[in-house]
């Protein structure tokens, strides 16, 4: 006897045997508040509400066991990602966090630490509706380049840990990449999500095919038996 439906009516999917790469967004960061484009240089770290968002994900993780599995940890080079990791993989059994620059939000380029007040009056900010190639600033990214830089991370990490479920803390556009990848949308869209701090998005990259497992899942959660 069927128990579920034909896969064509499905909508639970099978259980995940790919890559999974659940995105952790940073904590609110004081360039946030600040208005103040977070680039390498505008980049301040945590806010003390962003260390409390992060330290609510890891009371999560650590009360939930439900990364207990995780097999390796990767951060954007960001200071704002970077301490999010840290505070979280405290309550993680695998602690070691490695620092990869593809998981960076968009490349600012030259309006790196103005405010976008000044971003603006200098650059004249892009309009990507019109031209998704148009860079952000001089020598900064294009939003169909930040696409590209993504995926291309999303799919390296996939092939680095086959078939295993890796922690990856970045920003709010990567993760806007991926569950474009993961909807199958063009490089081009603009979904216009709206990520919060702290939140987990996982997707599962296998023999090709991309799922989106997850969006938008925040701490606090209820603990769950182990």
């Amino acid at each position: 006897m069927y128990i579920e439906p034909p896969p064509g009516f499905r909508t639970s999917g099978d259980e995940p045997r790919g890559t999974r790469l659940v995105l952790v967004r940073h904590g609110e960061a004081h360039c946030n508040v600040a208005g103040i484009v977070g680039g390498p240089r505008g980049c301040t770290g945590l806010t003390d509400l962003g260390r409390e968002q992060a330290a609510a994900l890891a009371r999560r993780v650590g009360s939930s066991h439900e990364f207990d599995g995780v097999t390796a940890l990767y951060s954007s080079v960001l200071e704002r990602a970077r301490e999010t990791a840290s505070i979280v993989a405290g309550s993680l059994p695998h602690t070691t966090v490695v620092a990869d620059c593809d998981l960076c939000e968009l490349h600012p380029g030259r309006a790196d630490a103005m405010s976008w007040d000044e971003m603006i009056e200098a650059f004249g900010g892009p309009d990507w509706d019109r031209d998704p190639d148009e860079p952000f600033a001089p020598e900064g990214e294009s939003w169909t380049g930040f696409y590209e830089r993504c995926v291309a991370a999303f799919e390296r990490l996939s092939r680095a840990h086959p078939g295993e479920q890796v922690l990856l803390f970045v920003h709010g556009g990567v993760i806007e990449q991926a569950v474009k990848l993961a909807i199958g949308s063009p490089a081009a869209q603009r979904l216009l999500l709206r990520t919060e701090h702290c939140s987990m998005t996982e997707i599962e990259l296998d023999a090709g095919r991309v799922r989106l497992l997850r969006y938008n899942d925040r701490a606090p959660r209820a603990v769950t038996a182990r």
